[in-house]
C-alpha cells in the first residue's frame, strides 16, 4: 500500500476523521467536568494506542481481522508484523487531552473543530480540485477550503456558546493559524491533528 492512497479511501478516512466531532460537542455539553474530561480522553489515548500496538504485533489474528475490516485500505502505509506506526487517532486525543488542560472548554472545542473540519477540507478539496501547488505539495484551494472549514467550525461554536467579543476577523487569524500549522506539518515535525488545535485554542486564549 503506498503514501497515496484512492480518493476513494481518502474520503473513507475523513468520514472516519469527522465522526470524531462527538470529541467537541462532549467538552461543550459537559464544560463543567473539564478536568474529568481531559482524564477521560486520556484513557481513550492510552486504549489508542495499545490497541495499534497489539495490531502491529500480529499476536491477535481476531483484533487483526475486525481493525482491517473497518480501517482497512484507509491506512497511508501497509503494516507489516512487528512495525509500529503510530495512526492520527492517538494524536487526536492527545490533543483533545492537552487542549481541556490549557484552554476553557469552548477554545478547545473550536481548536478540535477547526482540526477536523479543516483537515478534512483542504485534503478532499485540494485532491480534487488543487491545481496551484504551494510548499510541501499541497494547494492553495486546499489551503483556502481549511480556512473556510474552520471559520465555520469557530463560528459555530461561538454561536451554540454564546461567546461574547469574539469578532470574525479573530475567527478567521485563528483558522488561518490552523491552515498554516497543517501547511507546514512536515517542517514543524508534529501531527497536524494535534498541532493545530493546540495553534487554534492558543491564538484565540492571546486574542
Amino acid at each position: 500500500m503506498s503514501g497515496n492512497i484512492s480518493y476513494f479511501d481518502e474520503v473513507r478516512r475523513k468520514l472516519v476523521h469527522l465522526s470524531s466531532l462527538w470529541m467537541p460537542a462532549v467538552m461543550l455539553l459537559f464544560a463543567k467536568y473539564r478536568w474529568y474530561l481531559a482524564l477521560f480522553f486520556g484513557l481513550l489515548l492510552i486504549g489508542n494506542i495499545l490497541v495499534e500496538h497489539a495490531y502491529a504485533s500480529g499476536k491477535n489474528p481476531a483484533l487483526n481481522r475486525l481493525y482491517d475490516r473497518f480501517f482497512g485500505g484507509m491506512l497511508r502505509f501497509e503494516v507489516k508484523k512487528g512495525m509500529w506506526i503510530i495512526s492520527g487517532g492517538p494524536y487526536v486525543f492527545a490533543s483533545a487531552c492537552l487542549s481541556l488542560q490549557l484552554f476553557v472548554p469552548w477554545v478547545a472545542a473550536s481548536g478540535m473543530c477547526t482540526m477536523l473540519l479543516g483537515d478534512t477540507a483542504a485534503a478532499l478539496v485540494g485532491r480534487r480540485f488543487g491545481r496551484h501547488k504551494t510548499v510541501n505539495g499541497k494547494s492553495f484551494e486546499g489551503v483556502f477550503a481549511f480556512v473556510i472549514a474552520g471559520f465555520i467550525g469557530i463560528s459555530a461554536v461561538k454561536y451554540i456558546v454564546g461567546v461574547p467579543h469574539l469578532p470574525w476577523w479573530q475567527i478567521l487569524l485563528a483558522a488561518t493559524a490552523g491552515a498554516v500549522v497543517e501547511l507546514f506539518e512536515k517542517q514543524l515535525k508534529l501531527d497536524d491533528n494535534f498541532s493545530i488545535p493546540i495553534a487554534v485554542g492558543a491564538v484565540l486564549t492571546l486574542l
